[in-house]
């Protein structure tokens, strides 16, 4: 890319609306709460992750988030772990997170983030890894080890790229920091609905709906819940109140038992939640 042309590109995106915002304002206006997807990237291959990426999006996922494999994932639980272990020893390099973007925002209009520790992304350079995403395609990043105290560089590239940053919220966050993630976020803003790693588990955290209307109350637009969820009754538990429902473990699951069919075959199962109902 040339100088003019990076320039052009960064003043264009400099003035993007949230690609993240839109997806789930289009699923808003047809009455229900979007469906968000997780997957690892490189898992089993980069290229089975872009095949099930489009097949979470054209069977009812609006958001696909992307894991970057990462050594020490604290947030994550065994399902995820052995996946993310597993893209790691295949030989998985970061720069490769791009090429997943690209494959699946070249053939989908779902919004695509990157879910990842904060490291990798120092590594590599903050602003190179900003404009990289946002070349590919990227709607931004969701950081699960990053607070906004903390952000300062991660801020202004996002807003030099024009990328939503999606900062974590929790049962365990005091009045002030739901306040400060909620300013800071931009796209929506993930709700943690359990103190914990992922896993899919028989029912969701009480402690959910809370966590929504805590982050609802501080302004937040659009509030997306994650952490457990692994079947269309906890889908639609939670879209009775959330913007969002993330599912992660159970698509993680799906791929490893059966493949790309097994993740479209879910997707389409999970989207039978989606439609909003009286909390």
């Amino acid at each position: 890319m040339s100088t003019a042309e990076s320039n052009s590109f960064q003043s264009t995106a400099r003035h993007a609306a949230s690609k993240s915002a839109a997806a789930i304002d289009r699923a808003k206006a047809r009455g229900r709460a979007a469906l968000i997807g997780y997957l690892p990237a490189g898992y089993p291959s980069v290229e089975d992750t872009i095949a099930a990426g489009i097949a979470l999006a054209e069977n009812g996922a609006d958001l696909i988030e992307i894991g970057i494999p990462y050594s020490d994932p604290v947030m994550d639980g065994q399902v995820i772990q052995a996946a993310t272990t597993e893209a790691l020893a295949s030989g998985f390099h970061v720069r490769q997170v791009f090429d997943v973007v690209r494959g699946i925002t070249s053939k989908t209009d779902a919004a695509v983030l990157v879910m990842t520790y904060w490291n990798p992304v120092v590594r590599m350079g903050v602003d190179e890894f900003s404009r990289r995403l946002a070349e590919a395609g990227g709607a931004g990043l969701i950081t699960p080890d990053l607070i906004p105290d903390e952000a300062s560089e991660w801020m202004a590239a996002s807003d030099k790229y024009g990328l939503d940053r999606v900062f974590l919220v929790a049962p365990s966050s005091s009045p002030e920091r739901m306040r400060r993630t909620v300013e800071a976020s931009r796209g929506f803003v993930y709700a943690v609905s359990i103190m914990g790693v992922t896993g899919a588990r028989a029912s969701v955290s009480s402690a959910a709906k809370d966590v929504v209307a805590a982050a609802h109350a501080a302004g937040a637009e659009r509030v997306c819940v994650g952490l457990g969820v692994s079947n269309a009754e906890h889908v639609r538990e939670i879209a009775a109140y959330a913007d969002g429902v993330i599912v992660g473990t159970a698509l993680v699951a799906a791929i490893r038992d059966g493949g790309v069919d097994a993740v479209a075959s879910l997707t389409k199962d999970l989207s039978t939640g989606l439609t909003k109902e009286e909390a």
